[in-house]
């Protein structure tokens, strides 16, 4: 096995073992949302780093820099927030989104009370720890080694899956699969906004998509 295909199958294998480990987190533990949010640090971290030490390479923590695509990303971000919000105020007679405030609670512990700090955390931080773990780490390492196909599709197809269990319990299997087919797409994008080796332009997108459900979360839970 040539160094760039052992780094391509750690790379693989430590992906789905941090979303297995974080799979089993969400089903077995089901922690309240600090505790778990503590958890997935731990795991993605630790499997990047774990790579890290086995290959030698530290080029997954070196993934925060100036990057061309900013320039796309930020009107992205907008067009993504207003998309989202749009959406939902034409959407919302036909769309019966009324468990996921009690589904959080049972869940996560999120209630009315807590949930703009949780929305704070989400569209901030935990939107970087996602963008390192599925683009700086898993998409941008295969990207590098020369498997670019394989880049695009595992690291689009992991970050879809691995919503799969934050969003069961939302609604009926139609809609999870059709967020499932959104996240998806929104992987391919994200990794081609970084292609040039930098998560700032997703990390960008990607906190305006949160921004965009967190305000739809402030509606569910009757704070706005």
């Amino acid at each position: 096995m040539t160094g760039v295909t052992r780094q391509a199958a750690l790379t693989v294998g430590l992906t789905a073992a941090g979303c297995l480990m974080m799979a089993w987190v969400e089903a077995g533990l089901s922690p309240v949302y600090p505790v778990k949010s503590a958890l997935k640090i731990v795991v993605f971290l630790g499997c990047a780093g774990l790579y890290t030490l086995l290959s030698g390479d530290r080029m997954p923590f070196r993934v925060l820099r100036k990057a061309g695509a900013v320039r796309l990303a930020a009107p992205l971000a907008l067009g993504v927030l207003v998309c989202l919000l749009g959406g939902y105020a034409l959407l919302s007679p036909w769309l019966d989104l009324s468990a996921i405030p009690e589904n959080l609670a049972a869940k996560e512990g999120i209630t009315r009370e807590t949930f703009p700090l949780a929305a704070a955390y989400i569209t901030l931080c935990n939107s970087l720890l996602e963008e390192f773990f599925f683009r700086g780490f898993a998409f941008l390492t295969l990207y590098r080694a020369g498997f670019k196909r394989l880049a695009y599709g595992f690291s689009a197809l992991a970050f879809a899956l691995y919503h799969v269990s934050i969003t069961d319990g939302w609604g009926s299997p139609a809609l999870i699969v059709l967020m499932v087919a959104g996240l998806t797409a929104a992987g391919l994008l994200f990794n081609w906004l970084d292609r040039e080796g930098s998560v700032l332009p997703s990390w960008l997108v990607h906190m305006g998509a949160n921004l965009g459900t967190n305000g739809v979360g402030f509606i569910l839970f009757g704070i706005l």
